[in-house]
């Protein structure tokens, strides 16, 4: 995979997991009071910074910036706390997947900036119950 391919490809992750972080949300709004609601606004800040941050990076690889998709499916059903705090997990180890890979694939700042992402990303999934992990991203 070449560094502009990898890049797009994290910057397709960052707009789903935007996407269904905000989807999340709204299903947990419902809910009473709980720290998941925090702990989801800022996994969507973070995710909406990191986007913005991969965008001039895939422009200055050669590339055009992969759009959104106009939606995205999720799963059914996000009714419960235990619910939408799995699928919050399952976002975030996607995410921390997809930036071992990048991390793989660059080299320099990019990589630093990658390092970072996914160090991040795999700390920020204990937010949504998920215990530390040795190896973050690799668990595919």
């Amino acid at each position: 995979m070449t560094e502009l391919d990898a890049l797009q490809r994290t910057l397709a992750a960052e707009h789903a997991a935007i996407f269904e972080l905000g989807a999340l949300g709204g299903r947990a709004s419902t809910l009473t009071a709980t720290p998941l609601r925090t702990a989801l606004a800022a996994a969507y800040d973070v995710h909406v910074q990191r986007r913005d941050e991969l965008r001039p990076m895939v422009a200055a690889a050669g590339g055009d910036p992969v759009a959104a998709e106009p939606a995205y499916r999720l799963p059914t059903p996000l009714t419960t706390l235990a619910q939408i705090e799995a699928e919050a997990l399952r976002l975030e180890r996607a995410c921390a997947t997809t930036y071992a890979a990048l991390v793989a694939a660059t080299s320099g700042p990019s990589r630093r900036w990658a390092v970072d992402a996914l160090v991040a990303t795999a700390v920020g999934e204990a937010a949504f119950g998920g215990p530390p992990e040795a190896l973050p991203g690799l668990h595919g």
